[in-house]
């Protein structure tokens, strides 16, 4: 029997997925992308219960998320996700959401790599790249994700942090979706009121692990925005992208 190249779920939007005005929020969109992908990797065979006996895991280095249209409380939507061809040691696998009626409302790129849990550093695909499907007949929605953009003027505001329990993972580091309720946090309760994440990429460049506190810095220009959380002078992650006017 073959295995399947693609895979999809459907999930309802409930009230722990949104926001305060009732949208899919940031967050909860890379959490349904990193389960959805979880369980197809299981599938596959190359899922996190098989690979942990070999003493690694997936973990996502890069990811660009675009929402073309909101996604509200009680949508039914469905999360179609499906790997391309192994780029060097990255791992290439894309998502499709749509709503109900079969229109597109958003899309995502990432990159993995294989993660050694004791050495703590990235290593080689090895006979995991063997279980992916060859899918070079399918079109991803997006390019392949790219560096974060940067700003070089607008308005910046600084603070420290450091990860709580709930922000750490089975991998025991902050979890790739919490990087992105920091920059709603960094936004700010106004301005995440009247506007909404249209697009973001990021770039997970270090884990952060248990006890280091991050220096955040976020950087506005208009609809533009731009957060970088460092550690002692290196840069752990950079999220960037465009904010649009909720409906």
């Amino acid at each position: 029997m073959s295995l399947p190249k693609t895979y999809c779920e459907k999930t309802l939007l409930l009230s722990r997925d949104c926001d305060l005005g009732c949208l899919w929020r940031p967050s909860a969109i890379l959490t349904a992308m990193q389960e959805t992908a979880g369980m197809h990797s299981h599938i596959l065979g190359c899922g996190r219960e098989t690979l942990v006996q070999k003493g690694v895991v997936w973990v996502l280095t890069r990811c660009e998320v675009q929402m073309e249209k909101e996604a509200r409380m009680g949508s039914r939507l469905s999360i179609e996700t499906f790997p391309m061809p192994l780029r060097r040691w990255f791992f290439p696998r894309y998502f499709v959401f749509r709503d109900d009626a079969g229109a597109q409302v958003g899309a995502a790129g990432t990159l993995w790599v294989l993660f050694d849990l004791e050495k703590r550093c990235m290593v080689a695909p090895g006979d995991v790249a063997g279980a992916i499907p060859d899918n070079s007949d399918l079109t991803p929605p997006l390019g392949v994700p790219g560096p974060v953009p940067r700003l070089t003027t607008g308005g910046t505001l600084e603070r420290a942090r450091t990860p709580v329990y709930s922000e750490l993972d089975v991998n025991g580091h902050v979890n790739n979706a919490r990087y992105a309720d920091w920059l709603c946090d960094a936004l700010g309760l106004e301005t995440m009121r009247e506007y909404r994440v249209k697009t973001m990429r990021l770039s997970y460049a270090a884990e952060i692990r248990p006890g280091q506190s991050m220096e955040l810095r976020l950087v506005r220009d208009g609809l533009a925005y731009h957060l970088t959380g460092s550690h002692e002078g290196k840069t752990h992650f950079e999220i960037g992208g465009e904010l649009e006017k909720r409906l």
